[in-house]
């Protein structure tokens, strides 16, 4: 039997994949009660990750972001074998920035093993699990350190990045418009991801397939200017032919 943390996790997949789902629907889906899944709503809605309705749930406003400890958890098979697949291009030796987010801290997890590695991140997250490995040169980039997801933020972090030219830049994104636009919830940290995509001589995008259906307010970029995206599902089809025409690489590294 699934634990909670695991349901729970299951919930939030079904409600960001849908929108919304029905307590009954989730039950079905969950092989639970109904009155488990209500519960379960009840309490994620008290904790800001879905909003709650009348027999359902819906995902949260655009204007934030769920908490860490649940992105950690969700579509975590999908978020390994992509970090997995991006660690694959990077060469011993690189240089590389690596930014905020779940799936670059998967794609750190699989560097670990690389060799001669000289890493910049404003990823507290990374910073831990890299700091260990006995042949990584590791900076950390000044900032505000956001305690809730361990990003480092604001003016300082984009302008330390600045004063690196690398040769990857590995990015993680919130949200991907249908027309190309990359998006992200929070204002005060993507000018560190702009500043990793004018810095880096290749770009890597590592995001998982929810991030089609997910609308965040704040832009970083576009897709066009990245260099190669790797993800778990094929693109819907606008993107797809925008990949093609920008000439972007793209890995589909299925689970």
């Amino acid at each position: 039997m699934a634990s909670v943390s695991e349901r729970r996790a299951r919930i939030l997949q079904f409600v960001q994949q849908q929108g919304y789902a029905a307590n009954e629907d989730l039950a079905k889906a969950l092989n639970v009660t109904v009155q488990t899944v209500r519960r379960d709503v009840n309490s994620m809605a008290a904790d800001g990750i879905i909003a709650r309705h009348h027999g359902g749930a819906s995902a949260i406003s655009a204007a934030e972001n769920i908490a860490y400890s649940d992105r950690q958890i969700l579509n975590l098979k999908q978020k390994e074998a992509i970090g997995q697949g991006a660690a694959t291009a990077i060469p011993d030796g690189a240089s590389l920035f690596i930014n905020i987010g779940t799936t670059t801290e998967a794609f750190a997890r699989s560097l670990r093993t690389h060799r001669a590695l000289r890493v910049i991140t404003n990823n507290i997250h990374v910073a831990t699990l890299l700091a260990p490995a006995p042949d990584c040169n590791l900076v950390i980039t000044g900032g505000t350190v956001r305690l809730r997801d361990g990003g480092i933020v604001g003016p300082a972090a984009a302008a330390m990045i600045e004063q690196y030219r690398a040769d990857f830049g590995v990015i993680g994104i919130s949200g991907i418009d249908e027309d190309g636009t990359l998006l992200d919830f929070d204002v005060d940290e993507i000018a560190a991801a702009q500043a990793i995509i004018r810095n880096a001589r290749t770009v890597f995008l590592l995001a998982d397939h929810t991030k089609f259906k997910r609308r965040p307010m704040a832009r970083v970029g576009h897709i066009s200017e990245i260099s190669a995206f790797f993800t778990d599902q094929q693109p819907p089809a606008a993107i797809k032919a925008i990949l093609q025409k920008a000439g972007v690489a793209l890995h589909v590294i299925e689970t």
